[in-house]
């Protein structure tokens, strides 16, 4: 039996479980476990995912990035602003550096004590796909890669959304196998946007995303006409920050920014 140090990170609802795994401790099947085991929430820490610091051989640090359900995932806003933040009370660095993901490398900034920036790699166009089928209706969607996958659904009462039931029915929609993809609900409010969020690997509705949160204000921004930057109320009732550009391509220079903290740190006895 062996002793498991960790920190527990949210950032805006969303946690995670950070550890430091610069010494190789485990292998990638052993993290897949970890995160599977340790996530489950009511038997064990609980958490939306699990993030490994690991060494890299040009920049300050890598991520390994595993959601609850064990599976390894590209990207993860919130979650990298929680990294950010793991990293600098670390004594890793003070307030800027950059990090390689799946997704690319990722620019980071600490903006205040307990907030941080991201900045995420360029996107491809949004797609709008007329009319998708899906739990017994067919709705206008859009979809876009903001270093993983995610639909945009524009709603007019997002309480009277059942995220669960029709998130379940888009994400493994065959229209977006054999990955999947996450899934956002979003409306309009005053000058900024609410949105709710299923997502891929974790199977239910989530407090906070932060790659959905950015897909949710390019949305925004053609459907509800709002310019950059636009604020996101997420679930949890924290803003997030969408800052972006949009070119002939696609999008590009786009921000994320807003709070993350520690919640507590903690050893667990492993098995």
């Amino acid at each position: 039996m062996s002793i498991l140090q960790f920190v527990k990170m949210q950032g805006a609802g969303n946690d995670f479980i950070m550890i430091d795994n610069r010494n190789e401790r485990f292998s990638k099947q052993e993290k897949s476990a970890l995160a599977a085991n340790l996530c489950r929430r009511a038997i064990a820490v609980g958490a939306d995912g699990m993030i490994f610091l690991e060494n890299d051989s040009e920049l300050s640090a890598r991520w390994e990035f595993y959601n609850s359900d064990g599976s390894e995932a590209e990207m993860c806003g919130n979650g990298a602003r929680c990294f950010t933040l793991f990293v600098r009370d670390l004594g890793l660095i003070e307030k800027d550096f950059s990090f390689r993901t799946l997704a690319g490398i990722i620019r980071a900034e600490v903006t205040g004590e307990q907030r941080a920036r991201v900045g995420l790699p360029s996107v491809s166009p949004l797609k709008k796909i007329m009319e998708l089928d899906f739990a017994g209706t067919a709705e206008d969607v859009y979809f876009i890669n903001t270093g993983v996958p995610h639909v945009v659904l524009p709603v007019v009462n997002l309480e009277a959304i059942d995220v669960k039931r029709l998130g379940a029915a888009v994400r493994y929609h065959e229209e977006f196998s054999p990955a999947g993809t996450n899934v956002n609900f979003i409306m309009r409010s005053g000058t900024g946007i609410e949105i709710r969020t299923y997502e891929r690997g974790v199977e239910s509705e989530t407090l906070a995303c932060g790659t959905g949160s950015v897909a949710g204000a390019i949305v925004a921004g053609l459907e509800y006409g709002l310019d950059s930057p636009v604020a996101v109320k997420t679930r949890s009732g924290e803003v997030l920050n969408v800052s972006f550009v949009q070119t002939f391509s696609g999008y590009e220079d786009i921000e994320l920014e807003g709070p993350a903290r520690k919640v507590y740190s903690a050893e667990v006895r492993l098995q």
